[in-house]
């Protein structure tokens, strides 16, 4: 079953920009949807962003809408989270995770990382 490994988090001020990468190990995105989520401190796990692999068809949460961009690269095998502007509240661990449905429900993804660190700062 394919694994994945999140990077690129950071610190960043508010108004910054970071870009985050989702890489499969043992196997491919191939027919797969691959979603982000997030997890501040205290709080649940939170649907960010999800792409449909084979369609390209993407979906936002409204909070990242306008901000965050999904994107694949197949050569490399990578989904990548683009986010623009970033607020505080966008404090979290992100967390990349695979699903046999287009889906933003957490339970339906598997093959989830360590996740990556976020901190925007005010």
């Amino acid at each position: 079953q394919v694994q994945l490994v999140e990077s690129g988090g950071g610190l960043v001020q508010a108004g910054g920009s970071l870009r985050l990468s989702c890489v499969a190990s043992g196997g491919t995105f191939t027919n797969y949807t691959v979603g982000w989520f997030r997890q501040a401190p205290g709080k649940e796990r939170e649907f960010v962003a999800r792409i449909s692999w084979r369609t390209y068809t993407t979906y936002y949460s409204d909070s990242v809408k306008g901000r965050f961009t999904i994107s694949r690269d197949a050569a490399k095998n990578t989904v990548h989270l683009q986010m623009n502007n970033l607020k505080p509240d966008d404090t979290a661990v992100y967390y990349c995770a695979a699903s046999t449905i287009f889906s933003r429900i957490y339970g339906h993804y598997f093959g989830w990382g360590q996740g990556t660190q976020v901190t925007v700062s005010s």
